[in-house]
């Protein structure tokens, strides 16, 4: 098949380290991480100590100064394990690099290494009951008052956001300028004011803990705010989506990888009137056109991470990407689950899973009519 060229012999080599880890220190857990609703923060401490979190920091920020091809191998191995609770990749990927970004030395001295280290964890808090996808709707109100700012709203379905001890929370320092009103604000979640709701009870990705979040005249120092001034959110957070939905696409790429090598194996095993399931035509068939599809989009996603690493990859583009992977993704395990038959609707068949946990993959990150919506402005 066509090689991937990305990745030399030290990134073959950290990828060896990271399945390794994974396969000791996460898959044996991950059922009853599903039952508890999160991972266990010791992972995130065994992750930091071994490189594995923010491999994009600098040297000074505790990081390595690793290229995102590192974060790459990290998004794609965890997929490929079909571990869906290990929130990795917006911690290291998103979070942080907001910091880098538009952080203050301060904040960066500060915050950082705790996030390199696996100290802390991180969330994002976009979302609010009356605003997904649509972020200049947002509710949450951040009003200066003196030296700080009195934060009041409620976010939902907030990835780590039963562990997170520090938040990026999109509020408006200005709710009358619309999308100019908006800001970032670093919330740390043991101030006074800042209440985590429920875990949400949600159809796939158990393991992975995502919360209603309350803020109540929080306090947040006037230091907090990400960047030179106030209203610069919104395009900040415009800069930041491309990369975000290019790790939603090396996730689904990765997963469908995974869930076809898994219906192959099983289909050469399961017997069907006296003869295995690879056998009859339609098996074969539709095995080929999942690898011709898979094929296409890891190519595809390959040269938009490319892109990437050159700083090119634009807002359209990636909107391509994150809608055609992640619908893929869906059909492939829809395939695959029907390949299984009665099997692959069993909760102990990694199909099954994998089904439930790729559904929400054409929701966040913008919702996949919004991809098309962006790519059609682009005309």
């Amino acid at each position: 098949m066509i090689p991937r060229t990305l990745f030399d012999a030290d990134l073959e080599g950290f990828r060896d380290s990271v399945r390794k880890f994974l396969e000791q220190e996460a898959a044996p857990y991950h059922e009853q991480w599903e039952k508890d609703g999160q991972v266990s923060r010791e992972l995130w401490r065994k992750a930091g100590e071994l490189g594995f979190l923010c491999p994009t920091m600098p040297e000074e920020y505790g990081g390595v100064g690793a290229d995102f091809r590192y974060s790459a191998v990290v998004i794609e191995e965890v997929a490929y394990a079909g571990l869906t609770g290990i929130g990795w990749g917006l911690h290291s990927d998103i979070v942080a690099p907001y910091i880098l970004n538009y952080g203050s030395e301060e904040q960066k001295q500060h915050y950082l290494p705790k996030l390199v280290s696996g100290e802390m964890v991180t969330a994002i808090a976009m979302t609010e009951p009356g605003a997904g996808s649509d972020l200049q709707g947002v509710k949450t109100t951040a009003v200066k008052n003196g030296d700080h700012y009195v934060l009041n709203g409620s976010k939902t379905f907030i990835t780590n956001g039963q562990l997170a001890d520090l938040v990026i929370v999109v509020a408006k320092t200005d709710p009358k300028a619309g999308a100019k009103g908006t800001s970032l604000l670093l919330v740390e979640a043991a101030w006074d004011g800042f209440e985590k709701g429920q875990n949400l009870n949600k159809v796939g990705m158990k393991a992975q803990d995502t919360s209603e979040l309350f803020f109540q005249d929080v306090k947040v120092p006037a230091t907090h705010l990400l960047g030179s001034m106030e209203g610069q959110g919104f395009v900040q957070l415009m800069q930041e989506l491309p990369a975000e939905r290019l790790q939603v696409a090396l996730s689904a790429v990765a997963a469908a990888e995974a869930a076809w090598q898994w219906t192959l194996d099983y289909v050469k095993e399961r017997k069907a009137f006296d003869k295995p399931v690879i056998s009859f035509q339609n098996t074969r068939f539709k095995m080929a056109e999942m690898k011709a599809e898979i094929t296409a989009a890891r190519v595809f996603t390959d040269r938009c991470l490319e892109l990437h690493l050159d700083k090119k990859l634009d807002i359209p583009t990636a909107a391509m990407l994150k809608q055609l992977t992640t619908d893929l993704q869906c059909k492939v395990m829809d395939e695959c689950v029907q390949l299984h038959g009665g099997y692959g609707y069993m909760w102990e068949y990694p199909i099954a899973r994998a089904w439930a946990d790729s559904r929400v993959q054409r929701i966040y990150a913008g919702t996949n009519e919004i991809m098309k919506e962006i790519v059609a402005r682009s005309f």
